[in-house]
């Protein structure tokens, strides 16, 4: 059990606004002797799984749900091997609830529905429904990997909607702790569930982990991913990103210095999408499979979104689990 189960930030629950209770399940207490917490100091506090409770809906009888929030993919296959899959794992985990799944890329589902007719809600449009079928308490559940700009967007909706239901919860992602202050090494335990889908490697095999990356200041995550991968002693494995630091031209040098020949690349993201089969697979001469075939490495694509892995997935479901123990609280 990880411990911001156990440490609910009391000094919240004491000072808030306009009668809604807002408390945070947190591995950070305020001091006790802060009595009248600001907005932005609460703000502050605000860490790891959210839950907001609203007195003046107290009265309402419990009719629950949990929303699946994720950016989607418009790739048909690797939709149902990964973030279908995860969905089904979460409602089995929770039966009789109802489960809704939320797209937040709002281009991906125009796309999906132009495509194969099938229309994803926004997650404001997912509450909206729950709301008007006479949902009282939501727990909001992510599939993103890091809390990054997507993990924002997930808060930001937490935030427009806690005040219209009885409770909300908000999880976090697959990786969010880190050791830290007591807690729960998310980072460690999701690369113990990664790999699992390693190849035998030898001393001159090597394992590129493709990640998005971010503008974000939250792009440091993949440094902490770097310092565990070494931490835990896995040779000749590396992260990098398409759209962040470090890039695959970071990454060559350390190969080279590494005597690496052989190379399996995969993809560090839920689904393998555009990105996996393109930038990192793709047949064109910038592809990553293309720049490293040209500087002498044998490289052996690995297309799988990590959502296919059923060790990722168990974790996927921790995570909400987190969520829904904090709302039934």
């Amino acid at each position: 059990m990880k411990n911001w189960k156990k440490m609910l930030v009391c000094a919240l629950a004491c000072s808030t606004l306009a009668g809604v209770s807002a408390t945070t399940e947190a591995a950070y207490e305020l001091n006790p002797e802060v009595k009248t917490a600001t907005m932005a100091l609460k703000t502050a506090a605000e860490i790891g799984v959210l839950k907001n409770e609203n007195p003046a809906l107290a009265n309402l009888e419990n009719k629950d749900a949990i929303v699946v929030m994720t950016f989607g993919t418009t790739f048909k296959d690797t939709r149902a091997k990964t973030i279908d899959a995860t969905v089904d794992a979460i409602k089995a985990a929770h039966p009789g609830i109802k489960v809704v799944t939320a797209y937040t890329s709002h281009i991906i589902i125009d796309r999906v529905k132009a495509k194969e007719g099938i229309t994803f809600p926004t997650p404001e449009e997912a509450l909206d429904q729950l709301k008007a079928e006479g949902y009282t308490r939501v727990a909001i559940a992510s599939l993103d990997v890091i809390p990054g700009m997507e993990y924002d967007y997930d808060k930001g909706v937490y935030q427009s909607y806690k005040d219209k239901f009885k409770k909300m919860t908000l999880g976090t992602p697959l990786m969010y702790w880190q050791g830290q202050e007591g807690q729960a090494d998310d980072v460690t335990e999701t690369l113990k569930a990664l790999e699992t889908q390693f190849p035998k490697q030898g001393p001159d095999d090597a394992v590129l982990l493709m990640a998005h990356g971010t503008p974000q200041v939250s792009n440091a995550y993949y440094s902490v991913i770097q310092a565990k991968i070494n931490e835990m002693g896995l040779k000749n494995v590396y992260v990098y990103t398409v759209e962040g630091w470090p890039s695959l031209e970071t990454i060559l040098p350390k190969l080279k210095a590494a005597g690496v020949k052989n190379i399996t690349l995969m993809p560090f993201m839920m689904v393998a999408g555009d990105h996996a089969n393109n930038d990192m697979a793709g047949k064109d001469s910038d592809s990553h499979k293309s720049i490293l075939e040209a500087a002498g490495y044998k490289v052996t694509p690995y297309i799988h979104g990590i959502g296919e892995n059923q060790a990722i997935q168990k974790l996927y479901v921790q995570r909400v689990g987190d969520a829904w123990e904090a709302l039934e609280k």
